[in-house]
């Protein structure tokens, strides 16, 4: 009885659960094959070759000079963020070895990955120790070494770099390293003494202005002049930053055209007529108003450290406060601005900032 009903289920059950899978098979790797995965505008448009980077021409000509005769040096590029020094150094990368080798050769440890002192011994050390070795397909020469990228270098431990300077100098035949760091300061004397340093700049608005109405261009986005400039303000030298909040604007607009007010919502920035209806009421000595306007801007989700960066260089450039008010705002600022960073209440800071302000902007009159 039992064989009797195993024999029917097995034969029933079998082929259809095969035949399901099959076509569920199908189905997904015809839906995966036409489906375009999204990919974010910074990577979608990150330079593929030296040529392509922009702004850094110093770095760029040293480097190409260095691709053509297959030979570098150990490299340290240092600057703020969105400069282009990871992008720089993956081009010159991809150049000497073509897609094929890039994987084999090219060690890439970011902040994100573990780089203690033990993953510099063991890691770092296995991967240098290694000799290159098979040519380009397209017949181009392949230099006989590999390269080490350490992406935010800074934030590795003293002890870490300690180790590694030995192995940049044993290894020296087979690997080259490269560092990136935005401070050079953390970085320690025997190693930038071993590398060939270069200073990336921060992006001026032209060569920004002109990458985003590329960018622009390409994605088919609308946009009013005035965003255009408003973005490279608000990004500060950060391409990165300033074709992320583009793709960002876009997404929210759906086709419409980006305007300025569009571009202050994404980036997070306060209304000029905020900050100075802050400081206005600062003025009038009323503490009931300034606490009413502190509760409001904390209920709005503004972000007081943008306040504090915002009201700065509203105190630096104004005319209307003299400079000793201007030297006691600026100093609190300053202090707030390390409490915040510390993790302290955004609400309690703002008001001991405000009342500080008021103090001074009152006394006189």
């Amino acid at each position: 009885m039992q064989a009797f009903l195993k024999g029917p289920s097995s034969i029933s059950t079998k082929p259809p659960a095969a035949k399901e899978r099959g076509a569920a098979g199908a189905a997904g790797s015809s839906g995966e094959g036409k489906r375009l995965k999204p990919i974010p505008w910074v990577e979608k448009y990150r330079p593929k070759n030296v040529d392509e980077v922009a702004f850094q021409d110093e770095v760029v000509a040293v480097l190409k000079k260095s691709l053509e005769g297959a030979d570098l040096p150990n490299l340290l590029f240092y600057g703020p963020p969105g400069t282009g020094k990871t992008s720089t150094i993956l081009a010159a990368a991809r150049e000497l070895y073509g897609p094929e080798l890039f994987r084999q050769r090219v060690l890439e440890l970011n902040a994100s990955d573990e780089r203690g002192i033990q993953v510099i011994r063991e890691k770092v050390k296995a991967f240098a120790q290694l000799t290159p070795s098979g040519s380009r397909s397209d017949g181009k020469v392949c230099p006989p070494f590999k390269i080490v990228i350490l992406d935010e270098a800074d934030s590795m431990t003293s002890a870490a770099q300690a180790a590694l300077r030995r192995t940049m100098e044993k290894e020296s035949k087979t690997t080259r390293f490269c560092l990136i760091c935005n401070y050079i300061s953390r970085i320690i004397e025997p190693l930038t003494s071993r590398c060939s340093k270069f200073r990336f700049k921060p992006l001026s608005d032209k060569i920004q202005q002109q990458r985003l109405l590329d960018v622009s261009e390409k994605e088919h986005v609308k946009i009013s002049s005035e965003a255009v400039s408003y973005l490279v303000k608000v990004s500060e030298g950060d391409l990165r930053k300033a074709i992320t909040f583009l793709q960002s604007a876009t997404r929210l607009m759906g086709g419409k055209e980006i305007t300025e007010k569009i571009v202050t919502e994404i980036a997070g920035v306060i209304p000029k007529e905020t900050t100075e209806e802050l400081l206005s009421v600062c003025q009038s000595g009323s503490f009931e108003k300034l606490e009413t306007l502190a509760k409001n801007l904390i209920n709005e989700g503004y972000a007081v450290a943008q306040l504090v960066n915002q009201l700065h260089d509203t105190v630096v450039e104004s005319e209307d406060y003299s400079d000793k008010q201007k030297s006691v705002i600026v100093e609190k600022l300053a202090e707030v601005d390390k409490c915040l960073a510390d993790g302290a209440d955004e609400y309690l800071q703002l008001i001991s900032l405000c009342a500080l302000v008021m103090q001074q902007l009152t006394q006189n009159t």
